[in-house]
């Protein structure tokens, strides 16, 4: 294995789904990020879930050393969904107040697959990045190409003209975490970019 340069201060925030999806790929890539994100010292930042994609992307970043930090509304720790095994689990009074500071706390940010919440969480700080509030790198990882439908239909809204190229490039597409992983990192060595998310 390739020894690494870590930047021990990036903070990688993850968003996944709840569920683990029919194919054992999606399951072995959260496995995988978690263990890179452990093994190159960074720090997880996620929605502080135990079950689907969250946790296992949670139990594998604990086991490969890293911080783990857990942000959940808590509707969701009445469910008792919540990772007692995190570093730190902060419980917040609703969705909104969990993703900003989800957004706050991270220097990157990267979606694997997921659903309704997923796609939310990636398109608002998409969204946030091109109003300004932050210039934090993002990732999406096309694991099985689970995420070429939602492609597409981004370059048809381009084509349409309600998009524009700058705002696709934003969004750095792969299906290799470490390759994806390698841009982030770079970026974030540029400038760990910070964000006015009061204007939000």
């Amino acid at each position: 294995m390739t020894t690494r340069s870590p930047t021990p201060t990036l903070r990688l925030c993850v968003y996944c789904g709840s569920r683990a999806g029919h194919r054992p790929a999606y399951a072995e890539a959260a496995t995988a990020l978690g263990r890179s994100i452990g093994q190159r010292g960074w720090q997880l930042v996620y929605g502080g879930g135990q079950v689907g994609l969250m946790g296992i992307v949670a139990d594998a970043a604990l086991a490969a050393g890293a911080t783990a930090i857990g942000i959940i509304p808590d509707s969701l720790m009445r469910r008792e969904v919540g990772h007692a095994g995190l570093t730190e689990l902060h419980v917040v009074p609703n969705m909104h107040l969990r993703k900003q500071a989800m957004a706050e706390r991270a220097d990157a940010f990267i979606a694997l697959p997921g659903g309704l919440g997923t796609l939310e969480e990636l398109y608002e700080v998409w969204t946030w990045q091109h109003l300004g509030y932050h210039a934090k790198p993002m990732g999406l990882l096309n694991t099985a190409g689970y995420y070429n439908a939602m492609l597409g239909f981004m370059a048809h809204a381009e084509a349409e003209g309600f998009i524009d190229a700058r705002q696709q490039q934003a969004l750095h597409v792969g299906t290799d975490i470490e390759s994806l992983l390698d841009t982030l990192e770079a970026h974030c060595r540029t400038t760990i970019a910070g964000g006015d998310y009061s204007k939000i």
